[in-house]
């Protein structure tokens, strides 16, 4: 299996045996999948059901667990005297950042998998934030990503830093100001969002900001620049995805203005397309020969199935859904926060409404339209395994679906907390991230 990466098979989900490793944000390939080991269907926190531990976490932090063999990363940032940070969840359109000077902690923490306990927390960086953060948002969004040596962990505007599995910083690169907010309202600043992805030696990063936006690769062992290709693109949130097949190796990435692949060798671009909705964040992701992209804001909420052998231009006209390098389109249905999942022959979409759509994701033909739960937001992206699949709302409820043609809920639970973060799967034990804590469930024998 490739590390980070993704080695290009008939279908994302089929795994021999249990892995213990989800090294980047939505785990192996950015596929939030990890099948062959038995998953919950219900939990009860408050009476230890199904709950192998939970420990607390310091600070604000809405980035994913990252996972390898015994160890689970994590980031996040601390209050000056552990200030408790505002945060605002649900459904609404207020753009204004948080208007909040106060220093942070911005932290590295290394989890047992086992029991929970921290076992090093080292701070990267202390000082007020260069970029303010969105109400419902932290000065740690993007989720670290190891490749069981490595450590890469990004705080956007504060800098990316690399340390060992034994907490030891090996480098550290300031990138500059990584300003990431709505391009119309160019005040209404955001934070940043997009996760490094480690593949081989390098290390891969989307930074579409306000101005000067680039896609790049850093060698591992030291952090300098293997390339930097610059990008005529808005801010987006996306977590960039990378590639091999059909003997190239690509780094996709989402965009408003310009969705596109790009040589992960030269940073060369391989082939482009206009974008959709203008505040792009879900991650590209790969299945059955296809890229599927989704965005949405604005005019335009579409879903493209692209093919793996995408040269050139391949932007849609007007009205199109197919052409000779996309296989299908959804024009005005696609999510706005959510990262969709490819299991088996389906497509699952869920949008931060909580209207779930599942299509065949060969052909795009619509399976199924349901809605999980009225006047509740959606950030966190669905995972999957055992046939089953986990949708968590902002409030910390989590949907257990079974996967397939037919809309059948499994059961709910609550996690107790709001719940911003993708959850990890390990070797059947789900880690939710809530407000407060890193929670690991899993069927207790």
């Amino acid at each position: 299996m490739a590390v980070a990466g993704f080695m290009l098979t008939a279908s994302v989900h089929a795994q021999d045996k249990p892995t213990a490793n989800w090294p980047q944000f939505r785990g192996p390939n950015a596929s939030g999948v990890s099948d062959g080991a038995p998953l919950p269907v219900r939990w009860d926190i408050s009476k230890n059901e199904n709950v192998v531990w939970k420990s607390a976490t310091p600070g604000l932090g809405f980035s994913s667990p990252a996972i390898w063999g015994d160890r689970i990363i994590l980031t996040t940032a601390v209050s000056e005297g552990d200030k408790q940070a505002s945060l605002k969840v649900g459904l609404y359109g207020d753009i204004s950042p948080v208007d909040d000077d106060t220093a942070q902690s911005f932290r590295v923490l290394c989890f047992d998998k086992a029991t929970g306990k921290i076992l090093w927390d080292k701070e990267a960086l202390k000082g007020i934030p260069k970029i303010k953060r969105h109400t419902k948002g932290s000065h740690a969004n993007c989720t670290p990503a190891t490749d069981g040596k490595h450590v890469v962990a990004f705080f956007g505007s504060e800098g990316i830093y690399c340390y060992s599995m034994a907490g030891d910083l090996l480098w550290k690169q300031d990138l500059g100001l990584l300003d990431s907010g709505y391009y119309v309202v160019p005040a209404a600043q955001w934070g940043f969002a997009s996760s490094p992805v480690i593949y081989g030696d390098k290390v891969f990063l989307q930074c579409d900001i306000q101005k000067d936006s680039f896609v790049a690769a850093l060698n591992l062992k030291d952090g300098s620049f293997a390339w930097k290709t610059s990008r005529d693109e808005v801010p987006t949130w996306s977590t960039p995805t990378v590639l091999t097949s059909e003997g190239r190796s690509q780094v996709i990435v989402n965009g408003y203005k310009r969705i596109a692949g790009f040589d992960s060798n030269t940073g060369k671009e391989l082939w482009w397309m206009k974008g959709g909705g203008d505040i792009p964040v879900p991650t590209p992701i790969i299945g059955h020969g296809l890229i599927y992209i989704t965005n949405a804001h604005g005019q335009l909420a579409p879903i493209y199935a692209i093919k793996t052998t995408a040269e050139g231009d391949i932007s849609l006209g007007q009205d199109e859904t197919k052409n000779s390098f996309i296989e299908w389109a959804h024009l005005r249905t696609g999510n706005y926060m959510q990262t969709p999942l490819v299991y088996g022959d389906h497509l699952y979409a869920c949008r931060d409404a909580g209207i779930l759509a599942c299509y065949e994701a060969k052909t795009g033909v619509k399976v199924y339209r349901e809605r999980l739960a009225d006047g509740v937001g959606f950030t966190a992206s669905p995972v999957a395994g055992d046939g089953k699949l986990y949708f968590t709302n902002e409030q910390g409820d989590v949907y257990v679906l079974k996967a397939g043609e037919k809309y059948e809920l499994l059961g709910t639970n609550s996690l107790g907390e709001i719940s911003m973060a993708t959850p990890a799967i390990s070797e059947g034990v789900i880690y939710f991230r809530t407000r407060g804590s890193l929670v690991a469930i899993g069927t207790r024998k």
